[in-house]
């Protein structure tokens, strides 16, 4: 398809599929035990531009300190309270608070409430779902499991752990 724009020039514009995801649907993948992430688009799905799913996180649960090397990160928090770390910067975060990590930036954390929590969370670029592919199976049944067992994956997809999952108080 063109348009014409200022009389005889011409731009080519490029259809794309576009993606229409039902509120319930999109690909499950999961992390640690009890916490699922639905991608509602994955790199795969926009030429490696990004990934945005929906995650729900388990009552005092989260992700260890750690970094994405090649990746930005965005949270926004739907329900929930959350302690969350920046590099060296911690806070706290309510449902509708969001947070930009920066590539290379250490981060982390914790749903500090008693219910299931639920966030959206983009990657710039994407294909986090195929570190989740592998991931899962690796941590399936484990409540905490092994940084040594974990590490090489993380490593894998520029990913590394620096610190335990952060703590309550």
């Amino acid at each position: 398809m063109s348009i014409a724009v200022l009389g005889a020039s011409h731009i080519q514009v490029t259809s794309r599929p576009h993606k229409v995801v039902a509120a319930n649907d999109g690909l499950r993948r999961h992390s640690v035990p009890g916490e699922t992430l639905l991608y509602k688009v994955t790199g795969d799905d926009t030429e490696g531009a990004l990934d945005c799913f929906v995650l729900t996180i388990q009552p005092h649960g989260g992700p260890p300190l750690h970094i994405h090397h090649q990746q930005h990160e965005t949270i926004y928090f739907l329900t929930g309270s959350y302690k969350v770390q920046i590099e060296n910067d911690v806070f706290r975060c309510e449902a509708g608070g969001f947070v930009h990590i920066p590539r290379g930036a250490r981060h982390a954390f914790r749903n500090i409430g008693d219910r299931l929590g639920e966030c959206m969370v983009t990657f710039a670029p994407g294909g986090t779902d195929k570190f989740f592919e592998e991931f899962a199976p690796v941590v399936r049944g484990a409540d905490h499991p092994d940084p040594a067992t974990i590490a090489p994956i993380f490593l894998k997809y520029g990913w590394e752990l620096v610190g335990p999952p952060l703590s309550a108080d």
